[in-house]
C-alpha cells in the first residue's frame, strides 16, 4: 500500500475501544481549561513581556500579545474541530493519519518531540535555576555544578522530571488534581501581582504607545532569520512592524495549548469539552498575558524594563523586594506543570503510534489499576530526566518552536481535506469560514517559522531526515492499517 494510505475515523474510534488498550475517561471541561493554563503559562508571562516591550513593541507590547493571541487562535479552531471529530488521543498525529496518510502521520509524530519531549526537558532545567535561586534566598545554596543550565549533573531537574513522571503513571485524575493545585498557585501569584502593580501604574510610562520605529542590527550567517537570508528583509522595531515583530516573538509564550487534544482519550464528553478546553484555555491566558504586559509597562518606562526579569525588577525599584520572590514561587509552579503536561502529551502521541504498530506494540499497554500507557509513561520520563540532567539544551529550545508551528500548519491543512472528503462525518464543533481560517493559521504560521534562525532549520531537517528513515526502517514495516491485520494485545 502507499505510504499515504488514510486510517478512516471510524477505525481510530474504534480501536480506542480495545480493552487493552483503553485509556480512562476522568476528565471534564474545566480540568482541559486547567491542563491548557497550566501548560501554556510559563516564565513567558514573567520575562517576554519585559524583553518585548523594552526592544521590539514599546507598551504596545499588549496589542503584540493580542495578535499573537489571534494566530493562535485559528490554529485552536482547527485543532477544536479534529479533536470534536476524532476523540483519540494522539492530536496532531491521529489528525494527519485520517486525512494526508500514514508517512506525513509519523512525520507530525516524530516532530511533536520536538515541541514535547525536549520541550518538557528545556523547562525543566529551567526548574531548576528557579528553584536554585529560591533555595538561595533562604539561605540554602546549591553548588553549581548540581543545579541551573551550567550545571554538570542538573539533580533538581532530574528529580521534579522522575517525581511528574509518578504522577503522571498513577493515573490521569491525580495527574488532573495536582495540576489544579498548582495552576491555583501560579494563577494566584500572576493575579497579586496585576492587583499591587495597578497601584504603581503612571499614565506617562504608556506614552509613547507605539514608539517610532527604527530598524535593527542585521544579524548574519547562520544566526540570521530565514527571511532574511531568503529576501534580505530585516525585521524592525517599533512602530507598527515592531507590534507585529513583537508578535512573532511572544506567540512562542502561547505553545502548548495543542497539548489538550491529546488528552481526547480521557475526556468524559469530548465532543462537547475538547473545544471548550482548547479555545477556553487560549482566552483565559491571553487576557492574563495583556493584563500583565499592561501593568509592567505602567509601572515602569518601557526603556528601563529589565529583560531577564522585568517584573520582580520593576517592583524591586519601587521598594517592593518581598514581591520578587512571590514572582519566584509562581514562575517555579508555572514551570512545573508546563514540564508535567508536556510529557503527558508525549506519552499520548506515542501511545497512539504504538497502538498502530508504528512503534513497538507493547508499548501502547495500559495499566490495569491506574489505567494510564504506563509503559511508554515511563520510558518519557527516563529519557527526560537524562536529558534534562546530562546534556546543555539552550541551544536546542528554538526546535521546541518549529516542530510546534509544522504540526499547526499540518493539522490547518487537515481540516479541509477531511471536509472535502468525508463531508458525511459529524461534527460537534465546526471551524468557521473554512477554507479561509485554515489557510490563514497556515500563512501565520509560515510567517512565523520564516523568522527563525537558519541554524534551527538545519536542525530541524536533520531531525526530520532521522524520523524518516525510521519509519521506513521499522513503522513502514510493521503498520497495522498497512498489514489489515488487528493489533495482538500488549502484555
Amino acid at each position: 500500500m502507499s505510504i499515504f494510505h488514510t486510517k478512516s475515523v471510524e477505525q481510530s474510534i474504534e480501536d480506542s475501544e480495545e480493552s487493552e488498550h483503553r485509556l480512562r475517561r476522568n476528565l471534564s471541561a474545566l480540568d482541559l481549561i486547567v491542563f491548557g493554563v497550566g501548560v501554556v503559562v510559563g516564565t513567558g508571562i514573567f520575562v517576554l513581556t519585559g524583553e518585548v516591550a523594552k526592544d521590539t513593541a514599546g507598551p504596545a507590547v499588549a496589542l503584540s500579545f493580542v495578535i499573537a493571541g489571534v494566530v493562535c487562535g485559528l490554529a485552536a479552531l482547527c485543532y477544536a474541530e479534529f479533536a470534536s471529530t476524532v476523540p483519540v488521543a494522539g492530536s496532531a498525529y491521529t489528525f494527519s493519519y485520517a486525512t494526508i496518510g500514514e508517512f506525513p502521520a509519523w512525520i507530525v509524530g516524530w516532530d511533536l518531540m520536538l515541541e514535547l519531549a525536549l520541550g518538557a526537558a528545556v523547562v525543566a532545567v529551567g526548574w531548576s535555576g528557579y528553584f536554585s535561586e529560591l533555595l538561595g534566598s533562604l539561605g540554602i545554596k546549591l553548588p553549581p555544578t548540581l543545579a541551573g543550565e551550567d550545571a554538570t549533573v542538573n539533580i533538581p531537574a532530574i528529580v521534579i522530571v522522575l517525581l511528574l513522571t509518578a504522577v503522571l503513571v498513577a493515573g490521569i485524575k491525580l495527574s488532573a488534581r495536582v495540576n489544579l493545585v498548582v495552576v491555583t498557585i501560579k494563577v494566584a501569584v500572576i493575579l497579586l501581582v496585576i492587583v499591587a502593580g495597578l497601584f504603581f501604574v503612571k499614565g506617562a510610562n504608556y506614552q509613547p504607545f507605539i514608539p517610532p520605529a527604527k530598524a535593527t542590527e542585521a544579524v548574519g550567517g547562520l544566526q540570521a532569520p530565514l527571511i532574511q537570508s531568503l529576501f534580505g528583509f530585516t525585521p524592525t522595531a517599533f512602530g507598527v512592524m515592531g507590534v507585529f515583530a513583537g508578535a512573532a516573538i511572544v506567540f512562542f509564550a502561547f505553545i502548548g495549548f495543542d497539548v489538550v487534544a491529546t488528552a481526547a482519550e480521557e475526556t468524559r464528553r469530548p465532543q462537547r469539552d475538547l473545544p471548550i478546553g482548547i479555545i477556553g484555555s487560549l482566552a483565559v491566558c491571553t487576557v492574563l498575558y495583556v493584563a500583565v504586559s499592561l501593568v509592567v509597562v505602567g509601572m515602569q518606562r518601557y526603556d528601563r524594563l529589565s529583560s531577564s526579569a522585568p517584573l520582580a525588577a520593576a517592583f524591586s525599584a519601587l521598594g517592593q523586594n518581598w514581591l520578587a520572590t512571590v514572582i519566584s514561587i509562581g514562575a517555579l509552579a508555572g514551570l512545573t506543570t508546563v514540564v508535567m503536561i508536556l510529557m503527558l502529551g508525549q506519552s499520548r502521541i506515542f501511545f497512539a503510534m504504538s497502538r498502530d504498530n508504528l512503534l513497538p506494540r507493547g508499548l501502547a499497554a495500559v495499566h490495569p489499576k491506574f489505567g494510564t500507557p504506563y509503559r511508554i509513561t515511563i520510558i518519557i520520563g527516563v529519557v527526560t530526566a537524562l536529558l534534562a540532567g546530562f546534556i546543555p539544551l539552550s541551544a536546542l529550545a528554538e526546535l521546541v518552536n518549529i516542530g510546534t508551528l509544522f504540526a499547526f500548519i499540518l493539522v490547518s491543512i487537515g481540516v479541509v481535506i477531511l471536509r472535502r472528503t468525508r463531508p458525511d462525518l459529524p461534527r460537534a464543533f465546526r471551524t468557521p469560514l473554512v477554507p479561509l481560517v485554515p489557510a490563514l493559521a497556515v500563512l501565520a504560521s509560515l510567517y512565523l517559522m520564516l523568522n527563525l534562525p537558519v541554524e534551527t532549520w538545519l536542525r530541524f531537517l536533520v531531525w526530520m531526515a532521522i524520523g524518516v528513515a525510521l519509519y521506513f526502517l521499522y513503522g513502514r514495516r510493521h503498520s497495522r492499517v498497512d498489514s489489515g491485520e488487528p493489533a495482538t494485545p500488549a502484555r
